[in-house]
């Protein structure tokens, strides 16, 4: 059988190869990473928000090739349908999926004033009228999804497809000091605990390449 490979670029800085990353240890797909430089152009225009479109991460499987994050879950949601990366009751999947649409399509302000620096640490942070207005709707995602599912994950107690796309949040929130509601709080606490990524976070402050951009308060 042949391996899957998911080319990912670094660990410190993108949030969409943390994504896909996770979405391959929740499946249970065994991979193998490939790493590419910060020295590609290509890969520093994705993380600056620089660039039109996202091609890293990548998975390659059996001959066939998917760069979206989202496409990259449907597709192990196909393959390895017993992990529960989506959910099988039909209004809890119908919703996971349009909260994973909403973190990959929006949050614009988010992304662009709080960008993923997982050995940042930038105390009382100031965080603008847009940014807050994300961060605002995401703890509203986060608390009705606990509420509704009974948590500790947002669609139940396995952490799945809607988990891995708003991990780099958590890491974005702690990086920038920003104050969390009680839920948000708690189910921080349940990410940064999974054994995955615990194992990114530790790569990524092992990581010797900076973007100098990204390594001050702007």
């Amino acid at each position: 059988m042949e391996q899957a490979v998911l080319t990912i670029s670094s660990k410190n800085y993108s949030s969409w190869s943390l994504r896909g990353w996770l979405m391959m240890k929740f499946s249970g797909l065994s991979f193998e990473e490939h790493m590419v430089s910060l020295d590609d152009a290509s890969v520093r225009a994705e993380i600056l928000l620089l660039a039109p479109s996202i091609l890293v991460p990548c998975l390659t499987h059996k001959g066939l090739k998917v760069w979206d994050t989202l496409a990259i879950g449907e597709y192990l949601n196909e393959v390895r349908p017993k992990a529960g990366l989506i959910p099988a009751d039909l209004a809890a999947r119908t919703h996971c999926r349009s909260i994973c649409g909403e973190m990959h399509s929006g949050f614009t302000s988010l992304r662009s004033a709080l960008p993923m620096n997982i050995r940042g640490r930038f105390k009382n942070f100031k965080i603008w009228e847009r940014a807050q207005a994300d961060i605002e709707r995401i703890n509203s995602i986060w608390t009705d999804c606990l509420t509704t599912y009974g948590g500790p994950f947002l669609f139940g107690s396995k952490p799945g497809l809607a988990d891995a796309m708003y991990a780099p949040v958590v890491s974005r929130f702690i990086t920038y000091d920003v104050e969390l509601t009680l839920a948000a709080s708690t189910y921080s606490k349940a990410i940064l605990e999974l054994p995955a990524m615990q194992e990114w976070i530790a790569a990524a402050l092992a990581e010797p390449e900076q973007i100098e951009e990204l390594e001050s308060e702007f």
